[in-house]
């Protein structure tokens, strides 16, 4: 009897330590999130309790290689982000925030003295990291941000605001996009500064048990040397979204998996006139569309995986895969949600959650509409963004 959750042995085309990995991922999804994700979603609140055992895990920043970061593959790393999104949307972005993001920015664009003074304890867990870039009035376009930082003397001083920043609100420290003078820069923000002000999105619909934020930056002054020496340009940003966009890949591909399993259960125990609703031609239609479209992403997200870790990946790959396993994700699980019937918009059931939290992640680090373009440009050579 084919396994109906990996009709083309996808798990042969893995290494032991891949498969290993995954499976301690699963466990812990299986065993501490799975049983508490519906309270956590309902009453809007991120288990912070769990980033100890992200950190035990090896799971903060685990592709960077040093400063106790445990230097995994990228396809370990996609392995990892599928499980976890399996369990919920929120708690793979916590760790693309804190990872791909926050610790990414800082050892691409940092220091030594930077990298030894924050990398360890955001890998640890101890110290917690957001991202700065968009703003109020700047999403898909981050180079009109008119956040800016002036020179006083060996200070910056920093003004502006952003939107929808990740973990804001309980980071200790915050990796800051502005405009200079001299074109946009990274610079390294502690949240504890005067004039710093992280205030909680509420109410949302999506991404319940995560945290997103408006942060106020008002005569923030930091010194010379918070500034991230490396960072000029959107360059800079653009390398460590494109880390978060391939973990996306990955992470999309559980949560579908996820909805596709809970229909595919329900379907065999559910009756209706007589006979499990998966004895009828229209539910195993829907089941064959799923499985299909699952196991093409895994196996582009691996595909992609396998470049990464030979250093072959281009922009424009992360690209197609965000734009395709995003698109297909949200529809298997809006399909799965149906599957359920009125069953599935209660929060005993995964699909709907999914859903709903696939709706964000759809439109973070880059939206349907500018990976299209990023692809338009790969095969016309015709950049049509303006």
């Amino acid at each position: 009897m084919p396994d109906p959750h990996d009709l083309l042995s996808i798990d042969s085309l893995l290494t032991n330590e891949e498969r290993e990995q995954r499976a301690r991922v699963r466990e812990f999804v299986d065993a501490e999130v799975r049983p508490r994700i519906a309270e956590w979603y309902e009453g809007a609140t991120f288990p912070v309790e769990l980033v100890p055992r992200f950190a035990q895990l090896g799971l903060l920043g685990m592709h960077i290689q040093g400063y106790g970061c445990a230097g995994r593959s990228a396809v370990e790393y996609g392995l990892a982000a599928a499980e976890l999104e399996a369990g919920d949307s929120g708690l793979r972005t916590f760790v693309s925030v804190q990872g791909s993001l926050a610790m990414t920015a800082i050892a691409k664009h940092g220091t030594e003295e930077q990298k030894d003074q924050w990398l360890p304890g955001m890998t640890a867990g101890e110290v917690i990291g957001c991202f700065a870039l968009t703003e109020p009035n700047s999403g898909s376009d981050p180079g009109s941000m008119t956040t800016f930082a002036r020179r006083d003397g060996d200070d910056w001083v920093l003004n502006g605001a952003k939107r929808w920043i990740g973990l804001a609100s309980i980071a200790q420290i915050a990796v800051v996009w502005a405009q200079t003078d001299d074109g946009i820069r990274g610079f390294l923000v502690p949240t504890d500064v005067p004039g710093f002000t992280a205030t909680p999105i509420a109410p949302k619909l999506s991404m319940r048990a995560s945290i997103q934020c408006d942060i106020e930056l008002a005569d923030v002054r930091i010194p010379g040397d918070a500034l991230l020496p490396g960072a000029q340009g959107l360059r800079a940003p653009f390398a460590c979204l494109n880390e978060a966009r391939y973990g996306i890949v990955w992470g999309v591909m559980g949560a579908a998996r996820d909805s596709y399993r809970g229909a595919l259960e329900y379907s065999k125990q559910r009756l209706q006139f007589g006979k499990a609703l998966a004895a009828f031609q229209l539910t195993q239609a829907k089941l064959v569309d799923m499985a299909l479209e699952i196991e093409k992403g895994l196996l582009l997200a691996l595909h992609l995986g396998r470049r990464k870790d030979a250093g072959e990946l281009q922009p424009h790959q992360i690209s197609m895969g965000k734009l395709n396993n995003t698109r297909v994700a949200i529809q298997i699980a809006r399909d799965a949600r149906a599957m359920l019937g009125g069953n599935g918009v209660t929060l005993d059931h995964s699909p709907m959650r999914h859903a709903n939290n696939l709706e964000s992640v759809r439109t973070y680090e880059g939206t349907d509409e500018v990976h299209t373009l990023v692809l338009g440009e790969a095969i016309t050579g015709i950049a049509a963004f303006r």
